[in-house]
């Protein structure tokens, strides 16, 4: 009886809430600011390669304007993504790199200056677009309309669209990449696991950014090239105490006396490992402390006396935690990463062939930094320390288990 009763006053402020709602949402859509062409334009390019991939449900937040890119990260899209295309399916070059306008509309360099000024960029993609759009008509005109890419890229989609959703993920950019490589891989006499060269492409890019979250199933691909690495006590510094397993080592109270080798550091705090790589792929994770630390590799040729600048230049490729705070890559000159208390648990991925030295927040499993360049020496894991409480440990081999999620990962 009562709700009878009350009825009158529930229906109004339903209706109320709804048009409360609406309201919200189109005060934040009219504060969006206008999309520019190349935004479009990869609005449209979602669209066109959600009708080829089957299951590529994720292009839709792409589409229908969920997920927009800012203009800057569109157009180097959509230049990378097109030199990519020419190359790999032979389409005739239709880049120029001068801007192209009709014969019959002459302007003078005012009206030039103006239209560059005007379009912010966007006065010289027209020859990009043409030449990904065509290659996108071309895959749905083909004899198979749908192209499935596969589960292992299905997989990975999920984990991606799981992480954005999150907040983990700023853009859908790296499940777009990963459709683009999976469809241009379609009809490739060899088939090739399009996540790893996803991987490699991402960290050779740097576009760091854009994809610090490596997905759960790539992850567990870097994790299965674990290698137990030990410290090589007779290249330790004369400060350092490294334990009998080899798996530990923090600086002492006092210097102590230890024989004089030449492959052994007289200066800087370090030690390498028994052995080096010259070939396959290798991954080590490290617990750091909370001062300063350094990790990486050296080359053979490396000098290790002194104190001469340990970075690229000196043949060491490492990753140094100063003061506790100051995150940096040794390049030549310093690439700073990060403000603020550095990653706890770090693990370090070399892929020999590829060229590359990977680290990541092993917590997190997040990309931190790449070296890219071509390896032609033996390459010793490096270690670094000046704390004198925590041990910088090197964690066994087996320490890391695969995540056994079936999908997304849950736990991170």
């Amino acid at each position: 009886m009562m709700k009878d009763c009350l009825q009158f006053l529930i229906e109004p402020a339903k209706k109320l809430k709804i048009r409360l709602k609406e309201t919200r949402k189109r005060v934040r859509h009219e504060k969006k600011e206008p999309l520019v062409e190349s935004q479009l334009f990869i609005m449209e390019l979602a669209r066109e390669l959600n009708k080829v991939c089957q299951r590529s449900h994720i292009l839709s937040h792409i589409w229908t304007c969920e997920d927009s890119w800012p203009a800057s990260v569109c157009r180097d899209f959509i230049v990378e993504w097109a030199a990519v295309i020419e190359k790999r399916v032979q389409q005739p070059r239709l880049i120029q790199t001068e801007c192209h306008y009709e014969k019959t509309e002459k302007r003078d360099w005012k009206g030039h200056l103006l239209c560059m000024l005007e379009s912010g960029g966007e006065y010289e993609m027209a020859p990009h677009k043409r030449v990904i759009m065509d290659w996108a008509q071309d895959l749905k005109s083909g004899l198979e309309a749908s192209i499935w890419p596969g589960e292992p890229v299905l997989m990975m989609l999920d984990d991606l669209e799981f992480q954005w959703k999150r907040g983990r993920l700023p853009s859908l950019l790296p499940a777009m990449e990963l459709i683009m490589l999976a469809l241009l891989n379609a009809h490739s006499p060899e088939k090739e696991d399009v996540t790893k060269q996803w991987l490699v492409r991402k960290q050779r890019t740097q576009r760091i950014d854009a994809a610090r979250y490596i997905p759960h199933s790539v992850w567990n691909w870097i994790c299965d090239a674990a290698e137990d690495v030990t410290l090589d006590p007779d290249t330790a510094n004369a400060d350092l105490l490294i334990s009998d397993d080899g798996k530990r080592m923090r600086c002492g109270v006092e210097r102590r006396e230890v024989p004089r080798y030449a492959r052994r550091f007289d200066g800087w705090r370090c030690a390498v490992a028994r052995g080096g790589y010259s070939s396959g792929r290798h991954y080590w994770e490290v617990e750091v402390g909370d001062r300063d630390w350094r990790l990486g590799v050296a080359k053979a040729w490396a000098s290790r006396k002194g104190y001469r600048t340990l970075n690229a230049d000196t043949g060491y490729l490492t990753l140094r935690l100063e003061r506790g705070s100051e995150l940096k890559a040794l390049t030549v000159p310093a690439t700073p990463l990060a403000q603020g208390p550095g990653p706890r648990k770090v693990g370090v991925y070399l892929d020999y062939e590829q060229g590359q030295l990977s680290f990541y927040d092993a917590e997190r499993r997040a990309h931190v930094y790449t070296y890219n360049e071509r390896f032609t020496e033996e390459l010793y894991p490096v270690f670094g320390t000046v704390e004198a409480v925590r041990d910088l440990a090197i964690r066994p081999a087996a320490a890391r288990g695969p995540c056994l999620c079936p999908g997304p990962c849950l736990w991170n």
